[in-house]
């Protein structure tokens, strides 16, 4: 079955490395690095885009109901993709999740993002914790075509990226986080030719995101509460990454700050409201003319391009019965002129013992470019949160009983 996505992926990718090697040999200067820029759906203006823009896809269920939103809502195994900070503050010491997501379920059938991310507790009172995870994109199995229909051979794109992360609690409000990161990006696996006579070798990177949390309860009574939470987190801030000799791309760099609001009502019923904005750290290269370090990339973006309509806004609602039963939506919206990424999601989350297993669902909305890879796409996420691990009972044990 033909893969349109990963077609056009892969072309654009051939496209971009031919046009590199034509400039070089014509005696040009230019050299296309960094990030790249482009007309957007509308072909009214530039936005920015980046090598390995998997690292930027939201990969847990409940997160995913609640319209991408994560950097300052309760804490979960989670916490390690959207604020490693968060972790001192989940209410068990031990916690793993598990999530499977379908990537163009509409299109084809193969193509998946696969996310697991764990947790553990110790120190005094607990106040700190190490974490890890794990993140794997298939875009399935492609037959690979030049312009002309001719096969140029056969593989299995793949990327993935491992994390480990250390966090600490400095009080019973704030807390901080890093981890560091190993990516690789095998986006054109089996091809033995691509146009311009470019080498290709999968491309590597490191990178570190850093956070802190801070969240504040308010006692009303026995019973009701509110609670305020923050969280700001810069994350894959690290080495650019190459497919070739002749270019180096920027990762998904980024900035992100959120903020949550839980209301206690009663024994039986709480609501979470959550918000957060986030802004590639990566500047807009209108003419693709300059080599920018690690630094002046981050700088620059500050610095290109219309800074506000960078900025992306994730606004989410989260409502518990008992906390047994939840109840999730939420809005993403992203400018049109970078890129117009806009859509509702919903779900459900349910929590038996050391359980909880959550839904999300994108409502399907537009066409064409515009159409959402995840629109009409239903993603499992499931968890498993613990206090101790039990140990097993010796036959001295036994006998003793």
């Amino acid at each position: 079955m033909a893969k349109q996505f990963a077609l056009i992926a892969f072309s654009l990718f051939t496209g971009l490395l031919a046009s590199d090697a034509l400039a070089q040999s014509s005696g040009g200067a230019a050299k296309t690095t960094g990030s790249s820029s482009g007309p957007n759906i509308n072909g009214t203006t530039n936005f920015v885009t980046t090598a390995v823009p998997f690292l930027r896809i939201s990969p847990d269920a409940r997160s995913g109901a609640m319209g991408d939103a994560g950097l300052a809502t309760t804490a979960d195994p989670n916490a390690q993709y959207w604020n490693v900070a968060k972790i001192p503050f989940t209410e068990n010491n031990y916690g793993i999740s598990m999530t499977y997501t379908p990537w163009l379920k509409d299109l084809v059938p193969d193509i998946f993002l696969a996310y697991l991310s764990g947790y553990a507790k110790f120190g005094k009172d607990n106040n700190q914790a190490v974490s890890g995870s794990m993140r794997y994109f298939s875009l399935g199995n492609i037959n690979y075509t030049d312009v002309l229909g001719n096969s140029i051979g056969t593989g299995m794109p793949r990327e993935y990226s491992f994390d480990l992360g250390y966090s600490r609690k400095f009080s019973e409000f704030l807390s901080a986080g890093v981890s560091m990161r190993y990516i690789y990006s095998a986006i054109a696996s089996g091809v033995s030719y691509i146009p311009g006579g470019t080498d290709y070798s999968p491309g590597k990177a490191i990178a570190a995101d850093a956070g802190v949390y801070y969240v504040k309860k308010h006692d009303i009574d026995g019973i009701k509460s509110n609670t305020f939470s923050f969280g700001a987190v810069a994350s894959n801030l690290g080495s650019k990454i190459s497919y070739n000799s002749n270019r180096k791309d920027f990762i998904p760099m980024n900035l992100g700050i959120g903020a949550a609001y839980t209301s206690q009502i009663d024994e039986y019923n709480s609501i979470t409201f959550a918000l957060d904005l986030n802004k590639l750290l990566v500047p807009l290269l209108a003419n693709g003319d300059t080599q920018l370090s690690i630094i002046n990339g981050i700088t620059n973006s500050f610095k290109t391009g219309d800074q506000l309509k960078e900025i992306d806004a994730s606004l989410g609602a989260e409502y518990w019965y008992q906390k047994t039963i939840a109840f999730r939506a939420g809005y993403f919206y992203e400018d049109k002129s970078n890129g117009d990424r806009q859509y509702l999601t919903c779900g459900l989350g349910v929590k038996y013992n050391v359980f909880q297993l959550n839904a999300s669902y994108l409502v399907p909305q537009g066409s064409g470019t515009t159409r959402n890879p995840l629109s009409n796409t239903l993603r499992f996420s499931l968890l498993f949160e613990f206090d101790k691990i039990e140990k097993p009972a010796s036959e001295d044990d036994s006998k003793d009983e």
